[in-house]
């Protein structure tokens, strides 16, 4: 048994609030560059070449890559053999307050859906936690705009809807999003499961890498023909057109019911935004 100290969570957890939002991950970075280079139209190009800029000076100058901040979503595996002193809601919680405010990032968490008053401090945060084995935490926080997020879908689909059902709802909900989720967007996509799980498995996947396809080569196939046929819908950077709509589509699955298929698009701009340390 390890013991862990909850204050060594709360500086963890402020130091990945502050940089997912100074620093996009080094895939996505990748992507934007080489769809700068590979988009054939001059102003989709000229319009990705700025996203970049925008990331660079972010990261060179330590400032927000977007004014929007997000919710800070964060994710955790738990080694089933470490203790932690103290609550570790209350850690997480605590770090996203210090990194909201020591980073100087836009605090957009109302305290309730309706009302609407701002908590003040972006808490409380959105916890996912896991229990694996080992006595470590790896900790992973995605903060997530809602421009995106607000452009996400759900649909409990017909066994009978099938493979092309599934392909016609995401491509569907790209479509519908037009401009609105800052494009070229990242889309996770969960597939099976139950109502509420399905929407975690499409949350999960963005944390996945860009250059990391599904394990699965039937899944993997599926990623890259949405991927092209998103592509193919011409919205493009910032919705002015272009061939770049997507820069990467992640899919995750589970068993579900007999009676079920359901599908779910979690929608990413392009400032997928993502930090993890172990502890």
């Amino acid at each position: 048994m390890r013991e862990i100290k909850a204050e060594d969570i709360s500086k963890t957890v402020e130091r990945l609030c502050i940089q997912a939002n100074r620093e996009l991950p080094a895939d996505v970075v990748r992507a934007i560059n080489a769809a700068s280079h590979n988009e054939p139209w001059k102003g989709a190009a000229e319009t990705l070449r700025l996203l970049g800029k925008n990331m660079d000076i972010a990261r060179e100058k330590q400032l927000p890559v977007c004014q929007d901040t997000g919710m800070a979503c964060v994710f955790a595996e738990i080694g089933q053999d470490a203790h932690i002193s103290g609550s570790f809601e209350d850690a997480v919680n605590e770090g996203v307050r210090r990194g909201y405010e020591s980073g100087y990032l836009r605090k957009s968490v109302v305290g309730d859906p309706l009302r609407r008053v701002n908590t003040g401090d972006n808490t409380p945060a959105s916890i996912t936690v896991h229990l694996v084995p080992g006595d470590g935490i790896r900790l992973t926080v995605a903060p997530k705009g809602f421009g995106s997020e607000n452009m996400s879908r759900l649909q409990m689909l017909k066994p009978s809807d099938g493979e092309k059902g599934v392909k016609d709802f995401i491509v569907e909900t790209v479509r519908l999003a037009g401009p609105n989720p800052c494009p070229p967007v990242i889309l996770g996509v969960g597939i099976g499961g139950t109502f509420d799980k399905v929407s975690y498995l499409a949350k999960k996947a963005l944390l996945r890498p860009l250059d990391q396809p599904n394990p699965d080569p039937y899944y993997a196939a599926m990623e890259r023909e949405l991927l092209e046929t998103i592509n193919a819908l011409g919205i493009g950077p910032q919705g002015f057109g272009g061939r770049t709509t997507a820069l990467g589509v992640s899919i995750e699955t589970m068993p579900t019911h007999v009676a079920g298929l359901p599908v779910a698009v979690n929608m990413s701009c392009h400032a997928t935004r993502r930090a993890s340390a172990e502890l």
